[in-house]
Formats: C-alpha cells, sequence, structure tokens
C-alpha cells in the first residue's frame, strides 16, 4: 500500500513538472528532458512512470480537463437560480489574463487534436461537458420563467462554448481583456436569453 501511494505521489510530481515544462516550452518544442529537468529527475525516472513523452502528455491534459470541468459543474450546481448559474458559468469559463495556468495548459495541448485521434477525444470530451453545462442553465431558466430561449438549448449552448473558445485565444495571446470578453458573451447570452447576465444578481 505504502508503494503504490509513493507511486502516485510521484505521478503526480512528474505531472506538476509537465504542466509547468508546457507552459514554459510549448508543447512542439517539448523534450522529455525538460520535463525531467523541472521534476529534478532524469528522463529514465520519468520514463519509469510513463511509457513516453506523448503518455505524459495525454494524462496531463485528461487532468487539466477534469479540473477545468469539474469546476465549472460545481460551481453552476451551488446555484438554485438559472440567472446566478449562467452569469457564474460564464464567469468561471473566461480566463483571468495571459497567464491564466490552466486555460493555457488546455490551449498548448489542443492543436495535438488535429492529428492524434486520443487527443481529440479528450477535447471533444471537453466540449461536451461544458455544452451540457450550458444546456442545463438554458432548460432550467426557461423552466423557471427566467429564459425566453431564441432557439434550441442544446445550439445555443454549443454557441456559447465556441464562443468562448475563441475569446479564450484573444485574451490568452494579451488582444483582449476578461472584461471586454465577458462583456461580449453577457451580450450574446441576453440576445438569447432576454436576460443579462452582466446585470445586478436577482
Amino acid at each position: 500500500m505504502g508503494r503504490r501511494k509513493d507511486q502516485e505521489a510521484r505521478r503526480a510530481e512528474l505531472g506538476a513538472a509537465a504542466q509547468r515544462a508546457l507552459l514554459s516550452r510549448g508543447l512542439e518544442g517539448l523534450r522529455l528532458k525538460d520535463v525531467a529537468a523541472e521534476a529534478g529527475v532524469t528522463p529514465a525516472a520519468v520514463l519509469y512512470y510513463y511509457g513516453d513523452l506523448d503518455e505524459l502528455m495525454y494524462e496531463t491534459f485528461q487532468q487539466a480537463i477534469e479540473r477545468f470541468c469539474r469546476e465549472r459543474e460545481q460551481a453552476a450546481e451551488r446555484l438554485p437560480d438559472a440567472r446566478l448559474r449562467l452569469a457564474g458559468c460564464i464567469s468561471s469559463g473566461v480566463a483571468s489574463g495571459p497567464d491564466d495556468l490552466l486555460p493555457r495548459l488546455l490551449f498548448e495541448y489542443w492543436p495535438r487534436s488535429l492529428r492524434d485521434p486520443k487527443a481529440a477525444a479528450l477535447d471533444s470530451a471537453l466540449t461536451e461537458r461544458q455544452v451540457a453545462v450550458y444546456y442545463g442553465i438554458l432548460v432550467l431558466g426557461e423552466s423557471q420563467g427566467h429564459f425566453r430561449l431564441t432557439d434550441a438549448p442544446r445550439l445555443l449552448a454549443a454557441s456559447l462554448v465556441a464562443m468562448e473558445d475563441g475569446y479564450q485565444m484573444e485574451i490568452l495571446a494579451g488582444r483582449r481583456t476578461r472584461s471586454e470578453v465577458l462583456t461580449a458573451l453577457h451580450a450574446y447570452a441576453r440576445a438569447v436569453t432576454g436576460y443579462d447576465p452582466g446585470a445586478e444578481a436577482p
């Protein structure tokens, strides 16, 4: 049992080192020795716990997705009023700035999904979980009488996620501020629900 805990702890340490190295060097320039140096171990030690760098990056991306989605899901579930859920969901999905680590990590890995089926499946899961959160909020808001949806809730939910993704890249590149992006997303949400999530909480 103690050995298993030690192995899990070491894998967690290597995962954290992989995140730091990825954010520092980018995925395309990343080498196994970079992760090893960040963790303070030899490349052979990294390979002992992970078969290769691709496996380590896949698990790193998977864990980042889980953390990002879980935080959004839990934030929405805490609020009974769909209007507050919508405002909170939008806020939790927008990066604070170019140095917001979790969104940066997700976007650093994303290009791999264009040619790697495993990465593409993870990216699809990330999108679907976010769409599901918005879908639930929109359906709840309609049933509570707060929203007047202009189209099918799943279509609107998918559009909100697509807008977030596009604007997220603008923030991470330093071309737009979080405030500007929130304003744009609030405007779209207002247009399709009849409620302004940028307004004061009810």
